[in-house]
């Protein structure tokens, strides 16, 4: 610590299982924010005296659409032509070195193509255990941000994601990259969804009604991405393309979802006798 600046230099890699194999806090992190939402649902289920069953099945599909979502969303969203020329890294956690392939773990994981995923594996849930999409989305809601926090928390491990140069005697210098202080906008993120975990939390205890038809669930959907669309001011673009845009990725897949929680908000004020 050097006045108001801290000096970071983490090694991502907490210990190798094998010489080939490395367990990394972004990994960990990942995982603990899934369990942690997962307990929180649970918490929502017995609540309401619905079957942990239920839930359990939920969590399998939830975790597909989570990882093959962020996946593919990295790999569509802001680097297609180099993973439509290498397929194998699109799945494999490998890359290709002088010829051969090397294990390196996923370096690409999109939180907007995570989000999606989520949804359509929710709406394919919801389709065959025949249950309320809403009454799923609004309870996905209240544990979701833990998770979004947790894997922010992972990329200030790994020294990634980070924000601009604040051009001042503070911020958070990620020594494994260069000397500059920087906006630590992992940890904006971090705690604004640790923030909206609490608002969405203290809305559900306090209804009388758990009727919530949606409301939640547009909440969610505007607070979290109008905190990432406020952020991306401050954080460092991710690819080079992005130099040329008026708004960043990550901004520009922000827009949809704060739209959709808007118009959702909007219809469940019309009367209704059937919920989705």
């Amino acid at each position: 610590m050097n006045d108001g600046i801290f000096y970071w230099d983490v090694d991502p890699v907490i210990f190798w299982i094998t010489d080939s194999f490395p367990l990394k806090y972004y990994g960990l992190f990942f995982v603990t924010g899934l369990m942690l939402a997962y307990y929180i649902v649970k918490r929502i289920y017995k609540k309401e005296n619905i079957p942990v069953e239920n839930l359990d099945k939920l969590l399998i599909y939830i975790v597909i659409g989570t990882v093959v979502g962020a996946r593919l969303g990295h790999v569509l969203f802001y680097d297609p032509s180099y993973y439509f020329s290498h397929p194998l890294e699109i799945f494999l956690p490998i890359t290709e070195v002088n010829g051969s392939y090397k294990f390196i773990g996923f370096q690409g994981l999109a939180s907007h193509g995570g989000a999606i995923g989520v949804l359509i594996s929710i709406i394919w849930y919801s389709k065959k255990y025949k249950t309320k999409l809403f009454w799923i989305l609004d309870r996905v809601a209240i544990g979701t941000p833990i998770t979004g926090a947790f894997i922010r928390l992972g990329n200030f491990m790994n020294s990634e994601i980070y924000g601009k140069p604040t051009n001042g005697n503070w911020g958070v210098v990620f020594q494994r990259d260069d000397l500059i202080p920087r906006h630590p906008t992992q940890l904006y993120e971090a705690i604004s969804y640790i923030l909206i975990f609490i608002f969405l939390t203290t809305t559900y205890n306090r209804a009388k009604s758990k009727e919530f038809r949606g409301t939640l669930f547009g909440i969610f959907l505007i607070l979290l991405f109008l905190a990432r669309f406020i952020i991306e001011f401050f954080k460092e673009n991710q690819v080079n393309f992005e130099d040329e845009l008026t708004l960043n990725m990550g901004q520009i897949l922000s827009i949809p979802f704060i739209l959709a929680g808007i118009i959702i908000l909007i219809l469940q004020r019309k009367p209704s006798h059937n919920s989705i």
